[in-house]
C-alpha cells in the first residue's frame, strides 16, 4: 500500500510560514498564489524591511551577476581591455539573445582577443522571440554567444585572460576567475562561501546559496560612492537596461522607469538589486520559483520604501500589477502582489 504521508514532504524549507506575496486572479476568484520572503537592508546590514524567512539559503542564481563582473573591474581586467559601458552592462546581464547582445559580447570577446569557440556556457535558443524566429529563418542553429548569460561568459573569459590563467574550464569552482569571484561575494555579503552550499547554475558556473539578508547586504554596498569598481557597474547597468535584459522584459522595464533603480533578476525567482540614492540593497524570493510572482511582489516592496518621488513610486506600484489577456486579448484577470 502506497505511504501518502511520502508525497506530503514540504519541499522548501520554511516556505509554508512565508507570507503570500503575489496573486493570480480570474474574474473576481483568486485562482493561484505565490509565497515569498525578502529583505531590504542598509550598508550596515540593519533591516530596513523584510517578510517571510529572509534568513534561510537561498540559490540567488543570476541576480549576483553584478559580484560576477566586480573581479573583471577591480584586477583591471576591464580597464585594460578597454570595455566600455555597453559592455560592462552585458557582463551583467541575463540577455534575451537579440542582435544587440549578441554584438556587445562578440565585442568583448574581440577586445580580450578570446575566440568564439571558448566559451563553456552552452548553446540555447535566443528567449526573444523574434531573434528566436530570425534564426529558424535563416536555418541557423543557436550558438553559445545566444546562450542568456554569454555577457557574463565574455568577461569571465577577459578576465582569465588578464590574469594568465587557462582559458580552458574557467567555470570549474577551482579555476583563478571562480576563485576570484567567490572572493568577492563573499567579501561584500559578510558570508563564508567555504561553508555555504554549492551548486552548478545553468550556465556551468557555480552558484552559492546565501542568506537573502546577506545577498541585499552585498547590494547595499554596492551603493558605496567611493567604490569605482561598484559605481561603473550601477551607471553601465542603467544607462543601457535594455543590455541587461531585453525587449519587454522587467529588468530592462522596471529600470526605464526609474532610472535610479538597479535591479536584476535571476531564475526560480529570485530578484536583487540596489537603490543606490537611498544606500538600500534588496533580495526577495518567491518559494514556487515563479518569475511573474517575484516581479508584481518586487515592484511592491520598492514602492512601500519611502525613498522615492511620487512618479517613480507611481512607475513602481504599475509594475506591481500585471494584466492578463487571453488568446482574443480579453482582459481575463491579473498578477497583482499581495498585501504583506
Amino acid at each position: 500500500m502506497l505511504q501518502l504521508e511520502h508525497f506530503f514532504q514540504p519541499a522548501i524549507s520554511g516556505a509554508m510560514s512565508n507570507p503570500v506575496i503575489a496573486e493570480v486572479t480570474r474574474g473576481s476568484i483568486v485562482e493561484s498564489r505565490h509565497r515569498g520572503a525578502f529583505a531590504v537592508v542598509n550598508h550596515s546590514g540593519q533591516l530596513v524591511a523584510g517578510a517571510g524567512d529572509n534568513r534561510a539559503a537561498t540559490f540567488p542564481r543570476s541576480a549576483i551577476k553584478a559580484f560576477q563582473c566586480l573581479p573583471l573591474i577591480e584586477s583591471g581586467a576591464a580597464a585594460h581591455f578597454g570595455l566600455n559601458d555597453e559592455e560592462i552592462a552585458l557582463c551583467c546581464s541575463s540577455h534575451s539573445g537579440e542582435k544587440e547582445h549578441v554584438r556587445v559580447a562578440r565585442a568583448i570577446l574581440a577586445k580580450a582577443g578570446v575566440d568564439e569557440a571558448c566559451y563553456e556556457c552552452g548553446a540555447h535558443m535566443p528567449t526573444a522571440r523574434e531573434a528566436c524566429y530570425d534564426l529558424v529563418r535563416h536555418s541557423e542553429k543557436p550558438q553559445q554567444v545566444h546562450n542568456n548569460c554569454s555577457g557574463k561568459h565574455a568577461g569571465m573569459l577577459a578576465l582569465a585572460r588578464h590574469l594568465g590563467a587557462p582559458l580552458e574550464g574557467y567555470v570549474k569552482p577551482d579555476h583563478p576567475v571562480q576563485r576570484a569571484v567567490a572572493e568577492c561575494l563573499g567579501r561584500y555579503c559578510d558570508a563564508d562561501l567555504a561553508t555555504a552550499p554549492m551548486g552548478t547554475d545553468g550556465c556551468s558556473v557555480p552558484t552559492w546559496a546565501l542568506p537573502l539578508d546577506k545577498v541585499a547586504l552585498g547590494f547595499a554596498r554596492l551603493t558605496d560612492q567611493g567604490n569605482a569598481a561598484a559605481q561603473w557597474i550601477i551607471r553601465a547597468a542603467r544607462a543601457h537596461p535594455f543590455l541587461i535584459a531585453g525587449t519587454g522584459r522587467f529588468d530592462t522595464r522596471a529600470m526605464q522607469a526609474v532610472p535610479r533603480l538597479f535591479i536584476k533578476g535571476g531564475a526560480e525567482g529570485v530578484f536583487c538589486g540596489c537603490i543606490p540614492h537611498a544606500g538600500l540593497g534588496f533580495a526577495l524570493k518567491c518559494d514556487d520559483g515563479a518569475g511573474r510572482g517575484a516581479e508584481v511582489a518586487g515592484a511592491h516592496m520598492l514602492a512601500a520604501l519611502d525613498v522615492w518621488a511620487l512618479q517613480e513610486r507611481e512607475a513602481l506600484l504599475a509594475l506591481a500589477t500585471e494584466h492578463l489577456h487571453n488568446w482574443r486579448k480579453i482582459n481575463v484577470g491579473e498578477i497583482h502582489a499581495a498585501a504583506f
